[in-house]
C-alpha cells in the first residue's frame, strides 16, 4: 500500500467504525477506514460454524438495528439488511417447567422501515402470563405499558441517540425524576439490580428474569447499579414491550448493509492493515502510521473506533497523557460482561416440556431456562461464577434463530445460539479455559435435557463454544473478554463511560467513537451516532438526517 491521504482517517473498522464512516462521506469527507483484521464488523459478524454448512454469529447476535439511525439514513434495506419479527419476545423456564412467554406490544407493522404499532392483542397475552405468576405483578405491567408508553419510551430513543449533556444539566432521564407521572425519583440512580426488581415486582419469576435481563443488556450482577438507562432496557425486554428482531444472515449483514452503502459514498476500506500509532505535531494528530511502515495522512481528523487500552496503551505516545487522565484510566473496570458464548448445530429444536401448557415456548426468540431459586441468583450465583469459571445451576439464555433465518443451518436441520455467564478471562490460563469448555458443554448439555428432553448429545451435530480469552484475543478492547467493553455499571455508564472527555479526546481533532464510549456494549447502542454529531459541530458539517 503506498502512502494515502484523506480528510477522515477511522481507525478500527468494527461496528463503529462502520457505521460512521459513511456519515462522515456523506458530509463531503474523503474517508479511509483502516481494519488490524481480516474483515470488517467487529462485534457484528458472523462465521462458519459450528459444523459444515451452518452459521453462526461470533459475538452479537440479538440486534435491533433497524432502530438505529443508520437504517433510514443510508436505507440499508436496500443494502440486504432484513429483519424478521417474530410476535413472541423474551420467555424463561423454571425447573419446575412453569414458565413466561412475553408478547411484543409494540409490534412492527412495516418490516421494511421498521414502523411499529401498539398490539392490544400481545398486550393482554402479556398480561396473562405474568397474571398466572403474580396478580400484582400483572397490574403492575399495566401501569408501567401506560408510564412507557408516555414517558419511557420517547425518552429512551432520545436518550440513546443524543451526546451526553453536561454534569450540571439534567439529561432526558433526569428531567423525568421532576414529573411525578414519570415513576421515577432520583435515589433509583442509586439502586443497585436487586432494589429495581424487587420494587417493580413481587414474585420470584418476574424477579428471577429481572435479575437475568440485567446480564443480558448490560453484563451486571445483583448487586451492581444499573442507572436509570440500563434499568429501561432491561425492563422493557422483561415485559416484552418492544418485537424482537432477527436479522436474516445474522450480524453479518448489518456489517455489510453499512459498508456497502459506504462504498457508494466513496469510503476505502482496508483490512489487514493495523494502524500502530497516531502521529501527533504541535498538538494535533496528522494522520496515522500503519504496522507495515506506511503513514496516512488525515487532513481534518482522526476518528478510532477503539476503546481506551488500545489508545492510551499502543496508539499514541505517553507523554501526551496527563497525570490526571492516567488516574481517572485506572478507574475503568473490565470486571463484567464474561460469557460462555457459543451454538450448536442440531437435528432437532428444543422441545421443552413446559410448552405442553405454553406452547408458544418452542419459538421464542430469547428463551432462558434457570432454576426457580431467587436466594441463589441474588446471593451465590456470582460467587460459584468467580470461584469456579460456572454456577452449579446455569440461567441460560438460548436463541433458535434458525426458525426465521434459514440461512443459518442445512435442510431440516437447526442452530440454536446459548449465553451463559462466566469469569474474567485472566482468572485461568489458556490451559485452563481449555478444559474448563469441556466440563462447560457437559454440563450445558446435561442442564439443558433436563428441561427440553430431546436435547441429547445424540441431537447435536456440531457445537462451538466461546470463551472470553477467544473474545479477547480478537477484540482488543474486549479486555479480559469482556463483552461490554468495560464493565457498564453506572458509574461507568452515560456521561461517565469511557475517557476523560468522551467522544472529544484531549487532542483536538481525534475522536473516538467505540463501545467503550458513552453509549456501551452491544449492536445499535449511539456510540458512533453520536460522536458524529459532535464532530458535526466541531467542524460545521451536516446534521444527520
Amino acid at each position: 500500500m503506498s502512502d494515502k491521504s484523506y480528510d477522515a482517517v477511522v481507525i478500527g473498522g468494527g461496528h463503529h467504525g462502520t457505521i460512521i464512516a459513511p456519515y462522515l462521506a456523506k458530509a463531503g469527507l474523503k474517508v479511509g477506514v483502516f481494519e488490524r483484521l481480516d474483515h470488517l464488523g467487529g462485534g457484528a459478524v458472523t462465521e462458519d460454524g459450528p459444523a459444515p454448512g451452518f452459521r453462526m454469529n461470533f459475538c452479537a447476535n440479538f440486534t435491533r438495528f433497524f432502530g438505529h439511525p443508520a437504517y433510514k439514513e443510508f436505507n440499508l434495506r436496500e443494502e440486504g439488511l432484513e429483519y424478521v419479527f417474530p410476535d413472541t419476545n423474551e420467555a424463561i423456564i423454571f425447573d419446575d417447567n412453569s414458565s413466561y412467554v412475553g408478547y411484543a406490544a409494540w409490534k412492527v407493522n412495516d418490516p421494511q422501515t421498521g414502523q411499529v404499532e401498539f398490539s392490544e392483542e400481545n398486550f393482554k397475552k402479556t398480561y396473562e402470563q405474568i397474571k398466572q405468576f403474580s396478580k400484582a405483578d400483572a397490574q403492575t405491567y399495566l401501569r408501567l405499558t401506560e408510564i412507557y408508553k408516555e414517558k419511557w419510551r420517547p425518552a429512551f430513543k432520545k436518550y440513546r441517540y443524543s451526546p451526553p449533556t453536561p454534569w450540571g444539566a439534567p439529561d432526558v432521564f433526569e428531567a423525568l425524576f421532576a414529573d411525578p407521572r414519570s415513576g421515577l425519583e432520583p435515589s433509583m440512580q442509586f439502586w443497585n439490580c436487586k432494589q429495581f426488581a424487587h420494587y417493580f415486582f413481587e414474585s420470584p419469576e418476574l424477579r428471577l428474569l429481572t435479575l437475568r435481563g440485567f446480564m443480558t443488556s448490560g453484563g451486571i450482577f445483583p448487586d451492581d447499579l444499573p442507572g436509570i438507562g440500563l434499568m429501561l432496557a432491561t425492563i422493557h425486554l422483561v415485559l416484552g414491550w418492544e418485537s424482537a428482531a432477527i436479522a436474516k444472515g445474522g450480524s453479518q449483514s448489518i456489517t455489510n448493509a453499512l459498508v456497502s452503502a459506504g462504498k457508494k459514498l466513496g469510503v476505502e476500506y482496508f483490512t489487514n492493515a493495523e494502524v500502530v500509532e497516531i502521529m501527533v505535531e504541535n498538538g494535533k494528530a496528522t494522520g496515522v502510521r500503519l504496522s507495515d511502515g506506511v503513514s496516512v495522512q488525515a487532513k481534518q481528523m482522526v476518528v478510532g473506533d477503539v476503546g481506551t487500552p488500545q489508545f492510551f496503551d499502543r496508539l499514541i505516545e505517553g507523554n501526551l497523557v496527563d497525570a490526571e487522565s492516567k488516574r481517572k484510566l485506572e478507574t475503568n473496570l473490565y470486571d463484567r460482561g464474561h460469557v460462555w458464548w457459543g451454538t450448536v448445530g442440531i437435528h432437532e429444536l428444543p422441545q421443552y416440556v413446559a410448552a405442553e401448557h405454553n406452547p408458544d415456548i418452542n419459538s421464542t426468540p430469547r428463551t432462558y431456562w434457570g432454576p426457580k431459586d431467587l436466594a441463589y441468583m441474588e446471593d451465590k450465583y456470582m460467587h460459584e461464577l468467580f470461584l469456579l469459571g460456572m454456577g452449579s445451576k446455569f440461567f441460560c439464555l438460548t436463541a433458535p434463530d434458525s426458525i426465521w433465518d434459514p440461512t443459518r443451518a442445512p435442510e431440516g436441520k437447526h442452530t440454536v445460539l446459548f449465553e451463559e455467564y462466566t469469569c474474567p478471562s485472566h482468572f485461568y490460563s489458556r490451559r485452563e479455559w481449555r478444559q474448563l469448555s469441556d466440563e462447560f458443554f457437559d454440563s450445558l448439555m446435561a442442564q439443558w435435557e433436563s428441561y427440553a428432553p430431546n436435547m441429547t448429545k445424540e441431537n447435536i451435530v456440531g457445537s462451538r463454544v466461546i470463551t472470553p480469552v477467544d473474545l479477547q484475543d480478537t477484540h482488543i478492547d474486549m479486555k479480559n473478554g469482556s463483552w461490554s467493553e468495560g464493565s457498564m455499571a453506572g458509574s461507568q455508564s452515560g456521561r461517565f463511560r469511557g475517557m476523560p472527555g468522551g467522544f472529544r479526546t484531549f487532542i483536538k481533532n481525534i475522536y473516538l467513537c467505540s463501545s467503550n464510549q458513552v453509549g456501551g456494549g452491544g449492536i445499535a447502542r449511539g456510540s458512533s451516532y453520536n460522536c458524529y454529531k459532535l464532530i458535526a459541530e466541531d467542524f460545521g458539517l451536516r446534521k444527520p438526517d
